[in-house]
Parts: structure tokens; sequence; C-alpha cells
């Protein structure tokens, strides 16, 4: 059974992105798209809704006054840049708190989430993995496609993405960053690298290495590359 979801942001890249997001989850429906609070008010008082995605920076009202103004408001995921808030947007029933930008992965964690709320067998379609990584380069989100992207190195706050013809270094924590890869492809091997299972050419106990650089294996991180390794 398909569930139904509305955007409420102000930015309309925000709802460009959650719409690509949803386009790859058959299970959720887009019924409504609105830029200020006041609208999607008017809209849920006379619709039946069952997933927000709600920003809270808006004019007018902000997305927490919204959320404070329903008497039956819809499940609710916060997107927005602002961590600050997301000790008090609980209080008000929310069951996610996205931080833009909203990368695939960590998207489909929320919609697991959200759909974990339902039996089981509401949940019947397939979600479709990843095939790109959106980053921040030089002030502009860039695609990266995960089959080309062999590993990354942090450097502090930024980290640098290494494929077979250009490198990028983005503004991303490689803590986010791990968050944001799928983990089917993607292992961490130390704090500060990641690398493509697939890309893995050779590799020994404190060590791995894809094309012509080897990288080291941190100890805290060792069994589970064996694991995956071997399985």
């Amino acid at each position: 059974m398909r569930k139904t979801c509305i955007i409420v942001d102000d930015e309309p890249a925000a709802h460009y992105v959650l719409i690509s997001h949803l386009n790859q989850v058959p299970d959720l429906e887009l019924i409504g798209q609105f830029y200020n609070g006041v609208e999607a008010k008017q809209y849920l008082e006379q619709h039946e809704v069952d997933l927000m995605f709600l920003d809270i920076n808006m004019p007018e009202i902000t997305g927490l006054d919204l959320l404070r103004s329903l008497t039956h408001p819809p499940k609710t995921v916060l997107t927005t840049a602002y961590s600050e808030f997301a000790l008090e947007s609980y209080d008000y029933g929310v069951i996610d708190y996205l931080m833009k930008p909203i990368f695939f992965p960590r998207f489909l964690v929320c919609v697991d989430r959200f759909f974990s709320y339902y039996d089981v067998s509401d949940r019947g379609s397939v979600v479709i993995a990843p095939s790109s990584l959106a980053v921040k380069v030089d002030g502009e989100m860039v695609d990266i496609d995960l089959n080309e992207l062999l590993y990354t190195q942090s450097l502090g706050n930024y980290v640098k993405l290494f494929t077979p013809h250009k490198t990028y270094l983005a503004s991303i924590t490689t803590n986010d960053l791990e968050h944001s890869l799928p983990s089917a492809k993607f292992i961490r091997i130390h704090k500060s690298y990641i690398v493509s299972i697939e890309k893995i050419g050779s590799h020994g106990k404190d060590y791995v290495q894809v094309n012509d650089f080897r990288m080291p294996v941190g100890i805290t991180y060792r069994q589970k590359l064996i694991e995956r390794l071997n399985g």
C-alpha cells in the first residue's frame, strides 16, 4: 500500500532534491508541494497526508510553528540546515531530522523509519539503490557516479574523492560521507579512508591497494574489512 507525502519548503532547490529522491521510492506518492507554512496548513486541514517533509526556517510561519498549529499533524520529517532545533522538534512527534544537503542513503534510512510505523505488508516494493552521490564542490553541487568512485581521503572538514579521471575536494566530513555511501559497495578502512570494495586490487593485514595507491587499514576497522573481503 502506497503512502502519501508532501513537501513544505521555501527553497525550490530543496524541492528538487527531495523529488529526485522520492522518484526512486515507489512506495511514497508525492501529492503536494508548498513553499510556505500557510498554504501547507490550509491543505492539511482539508486533506489526509501520511508523511510531511518540513523545512524549519521559512517566512511567515516556521516549520515548528506549523506543527504547533496542527491538531493532528501527519508523521513529519524535518529538513533543515540548522541542527540546533533537533531536540525541540521531537516534542512535536517528529520521526526524523534530515540535515541539508540530504544525501540519498540517509534519505532511505528516514523512509525505512517511517515505514517501520506500519505493518511490514505496507512495504511491498523494492527501493532502488543510489547510483550517484551529490556533494558540494567549490560552492556547487556535483553528482559523482558511484561506479567511478575509487576511494576517499579525509582532510578535516573536507574530503578528497578520487575517480579514474578526476579528484574532487568536497565540503563534507568523512563521518557524514560514510553514512551517505551505500554500505554494500563502500567500506571505511581507516579514520581517514573509505574505499570501494570492488576496486580493491590487493590487500594485506594492514593495507589495501587501489590502482597504485596503498592505504593503511586501522586496527578498529580490520576485522570488518576481512569479513567483507572473505564474504
